[in-house]
């Protein structure tokens, strides 16, 4: 049985597409959306190779999480990648601080919620959205590949968006990293035991990520697989450390 639903927000302007509207409503709309298409792309387009860094907002400065996460984004700027994350605090506060402790691009992509997201100070370059949607297609379409620390429901969602993605051939596939082990083992039991072997995916879905706990192996592993990948064809090879 579905559970009750909660009752109508007075303040339902929050709710930007299962509202009823007017036709000018929606034309406005529009609008926006293409306003944000065009500053994201324009804002974007020239970062180089980037590194996607997805995690709880609700991770506290100096946990394991924080530091791992702060670790590998540092990393990745020393081999010659941008960082972008969502933005926000906790892990995207972390990756974001790391990246420019490096001196390196750090780029949040910030996000309106009624709660939690509120831009952190480490984002060389800010870019704020009202869309989920259109904010997710800047995550991909920069990204050379993605790591997605401990998490919730928003970095669940990546992470599946990316694999659904390359499950798909809608986009090129690249690497995504599940970062600590400990955290994932649960949901990587599930996936091999309920969701494999009802045949929901294939065997080879499951070779579409991979789960690490060292950021340096992260990094390594990242760095080799974008020589060899499409990419390098263009003569975007990060340089050598």
């Amino acid at each position: 049985m579905i559970g009750p639903v909660a009752p109508p927000d007075p303040a339902h302007e929050r709710f930007l597409l299962n509202v009823r509207a007017s036709p000018t409503d929606d034309t406005w709309r529009m609008f926006r959306i293409m306003a944000e298409f065009v500053e994201g792309f324009e804002t974007l387009h020239a970062i180089g190779p980037a590194v996607s860094i997805f995690g709880s907002a609700r991770t506290k400065p100096g946990t394991p999480d924080y530091e791992a996460a702060r670790v590998l984004a540092r990393k990745c700027v020393e081999q010659g990648f941008a960082v972008i994350t969502g933005g926000g605090p906790g892990i995207m506060e972390a990756a974001n601080r790391g990246a420019t402790e490096a001196g390196g691009t750090s780029v949040g992509l910030n996000i309106e919620l009624p709660f939690e997201q509120k831009p952190n100070p480490y984002a060389s370059t800010l870019i704020g959205f009202r869309y989920f949607f259109v904010r997710k297609v800047m995550f991909v379409k920069y990204a050379v590949a993605f790591v997605c620390c401990p998490g919730g429901f928003g970095t669940l969602d990546e992470f599946f968006e990316a694999v659904t993605l390359m499950q798909t051939r809608k986009i090129r596939p690249f690497p995504v990293v599940l970062l600590n082990s400990s955290y994932w083992q649960g949901l990587l039991d599930w996936m091999r035991t309920t969701v494999l072997e009802r045949k929901m995916i294939d065997a080879n879905d499951l070779r579409l990520f991979h789960v690490r706990d060292d950021p340096d192996e992260v990094v390594r592993e990242l760095k080799a697989w974008y020589r060899t990948a499409t990419l390098a064809e263009a003569g975007k090879v990060p340089e050598e450390a």
